[in-house]
């Protein structure tokens, strides 16, 4: 990378995370390629506040060494700290920092982060920097801040598919006139088929490493030796050129299988008929709003169904952009939610997958080898099981945070603190998504093999999402018992009886403690 001339008088230092690794962003708009600066820094705050997957410091740093050399190329003057220079200050801040002091600027621009906690600390940094420090709208959202507030406003409750369907008539997405194209709003019910057998998933096309990629890939196995995860199969797109021939070949051979199996789980197979391009969204490889619009071509060109350029809309254009405005809308506070006063650690086999739980053994080995897991897998096994053990929703967050490649807080928080545990009161969810062994069994091919008995209740040989579910709800009666969708199970539990729901709570008791959830107060560190 170039080492820019420190004397440009009158220059613009802008600042380029990690993330924002977009040709249209926001801070780059009016750059003065004759006489600005763009900034980039790989500092080990950012990869370390959470001990982040291999895959994803290596993807992320891989990405803007990428990033910085396509800028160049442009003619752009890049000041790139790379992980391992001598006098990197490790914090954005204080790359910042240095490079005011190294240079005549008379102003820093940048487009805004998407977490908290950056946010604060830069933030601070303006308030002490010695020159105006713009910070300009991320405008690669397709909802603002704002736009999301007044959707809000005055709501009692917060629910994605109303915000959904008003970011259909603002954008005109499958949309005929006013009317949502076929008719309806939302194909769900059609997005929940089970592979029958002998129906495989397709190959998927992986993005071979190129040389600056295996260099950034040895750099975080020698310099990240201890954090979660593989870097063997590395292949995730780190180009917009790469991102591009994903996404191209998702739309072109995959979209047409993903509204019937988006929710469907097999053992082995991890990527199912998914999109795999979440990463590129989030890095800024590619625009949520385009990939949108391409996949409603696809639909219109009569190339794939309906319910499945549906269904992949609504996870870009409604969950994406739904829980990026309720983390922003809600936090700070937010990060402090237990509803559930979950106070429990979470067990080893998250980490390590030495477990007989088939379903969890497998979501946790692609995790740890993948950085991935699709949102099914992330909901309904491993969120339904750190919900049903009363983990504590810190530890499901860091843990989250930690094994997959596209967790960012402001995507990631929502999502488990809101859907997975529920520990946001019904923010984001309208009902905890717990659920029995049963579940899995309808959406997977797990329980074939697995040692528990996906059909017992009770006993060491039942399936512990059976002797967990009936004791979370009897064990948060008092919080849950008037949540309307929850109605039917109540009425169920309250006719087991007495008797036998103390004896349900208590085998749930001894569930969570034989599976490792001890107490936090029992585990003080």
């Amino acid at each position: 990378m170039t080492n820019p001339d420190p004397a440009r008088r009158g220059a613009t230092l802008r600042l380029v995370l990690g993330d924002q690794l977009s040709d249209g962003l926001a801070g780059l708009a009016d750059l003065d390629a004759a006489r600005d600066v763009v900034l980039m820094a790989e500092v080990r705050e950012e990869a370390t506040y959470v001990r982040h997957h291999k895959q994803k410091i290596a993807l992320t740093f891989a990405a803007m060494r990428a990033h910085a050399a396509r800028l160049e190329g442009r003619g752009v003057s890049v000041r790139y700290v790379r992980i391992d220079a001598p006098d990197n200050s490790h914090s954005i801040v204080g790359e910042l920092a240095r490079a005011l002091e190294g240079g005549d600027f008379e102003r820093v621009v940048l487009t805004e982060c998407g977490e908290v906690r950056l946010a604060g600390a830069l933030e601070a940094f303006a308030a002490t920097a010695g020159v105006p420090v713009e910070v300009r709208e991320d405008r690669r959202f397709i909802c603002s801040h704002d736009r999301f507030r007044r959707w809000a406003a005055n709501k009692r409750e917060l629910r994605m598919e109303y915000f959904y369907r008003e970011m259909r008539r603002e954008t005109g997405l499958l949309m005929h006139g006013a009317e949502p194209e076929g008719g309806r709003w939302n194909y769900d019910t059609e997005n929940r088929r089970k592979p029958a057998k002998g129906v495989r998933p397709p190959e998927r096309l992986k993005t071979p490493p190129s040389a600056m990629t295996r260099e950034a890939i040895a750099d975080v196995e020698r310099l990240f030796p201890a954090h979660f995860g593989t870097l063997e199969g590395f292949g995730w797109p780190v180009t917009v050129a790469d991102a591009e021939a994903v996404l191209e070949d998702f739309l072109t051979r995959i979209l047409p299988g993903f509204g019937d199996w988006q929710d469907a789980m097999a053992e082995g197979q991890p990527w199912m008929w998914h999109g795999l391009i979440s990463t590129a969204i989030n890095l800024g490889l590619l625009d949520p709003l385009d990939v949108c619009r391409r996949a409603e071509a696809v639909y219109a060109a009569g190339a794939a169904p309906l319910n499945a350029v549906e269904g992949f809309i609504r996870q870009i254009l409604g969950w994406r952009e739904f829980v990026r405005g309720v983390y922003w809308l809600k936090s700070p506070e937010y990060g402090r939610r237990n509803f559930l006063d979950a106070d429990r650690a979470l067990p080893w086999f998250f980490w390590s997958g030495e477990t007989d739980m088939a379903c969890v053994a497998d979501v946790v080995a692609t995790s740890r080898d993948n950085a991935y897991a699709h949102h099914i897998q992330r909901l309904m096994v491993t969120g339904n099981l750190a919900m049903m053990l009363g983990v504590h929703p810190d530890a499901v967050d860091d843990w989250y945070m930690t094994v997959y490649a596209d967790a960012y807080e402001w995507v990631e928080m929502p999502n488990t603190r809101g859907m997975a545990t529920f520990a946001d009161g019904g923010i984001v969810g309208s009902k905890p998504y717990a659920a029995s062994g049963a579940y899995i069994n309808r959406m997977s091919d797990y329980c074939g093999a697995c040692r528990y008995d996906v059909k017992g209740r009770s006993g060491d040989g039942a399936c512990p999402f059976n002797r967990l579910y009936w004791g979370f709800l009897e064990r948060n009666r008092g919080r849950l018992r008037d949540n309307i969708r929850l109605a039917m199970p109540y009425r169920t539990l309250d006719g087991f009886g007495e008797a036998k729901r103390a004896a349900l709570l208590a085998e749930a008791e001894a569930t969570r403690l034989a599976l490792g959830a001890t107490p936090l107060a029992d585990n003080p560190e």
